[in-house]
């Protein structure tokens, strides 16, 4: 139930979304537009947005600056790269630790990811915190129990000025 006097915190895994919407729509996300369908008139906190630089992506810079105009506070972390060629990239705990820490101060927490991995955070924050949760992605690459553990699921999908296409 959203309610305008809510306290709202968005933590955006940037890399799932991004490759999603490349993926399943061959198109880009407008995290203006984001911001504002999901915080809905309620107060936004903070929005935090989970990134990985690697060494040879073009306009890398440029993205991280656009994101940040947009009022995305970001955590920018170096891709890794093991010996034989492995490459790790990701944003789990520190999302995870973020969204705990953080929900003392916030009504509604929103992760926008379809990961299923974020279920025991969702299950934490709604029983063990009592705070509202809701997971903002694409419905088609959502993890079924991500969407089911969350009391609102928002499909980015039906939100049309959200995907921008190429």
């Amino acid at each position: 139930m959203i309610h305008k006097s809510q306290r709202v915190g968005i933590f955006i895994d940037i890399q799932n979304l991004y490759h999603s919407a490349k993926h399943l729509y061959s198109a880009r996300v407008n995290y203006r537009e984001l911001i504002k369908e999901l915080v809905s008139g309620r107060q936004l906190i903070r929005a935090i947005g989970y990134v990985v630089k690697s060494e040879t992506a073009l306009g890398e810079a440029s993205f991280f600056e656009a994101l940040t105009k947009t009022g995305i506070e970001l955590r920018i972390k170096d891709l890794q790269i093991f010996p034989g060629g492995l490459k790790k990239a990701d944003w789990d705990v520190g999302m995870t630790v973020d969204a705990i820490r953080m929900a003392n101060f916030l009504d509604v927490v929103i992760l926008v990811t379809g990961d299923g991995d974020y279920v025991p955070l969702v299950e934490y924050l709604k029983w063990g915190l009592g705070r509202e949760t809701e997971i903002a992605a694409f419905g088609r690459s959502t993890s079924a129990r991500l969407k089911e553990a969350a009391d609102l699921f928002v499909d980015l999908e039906k939100l049309p000025k959200v995907i921008l296409k190429k």
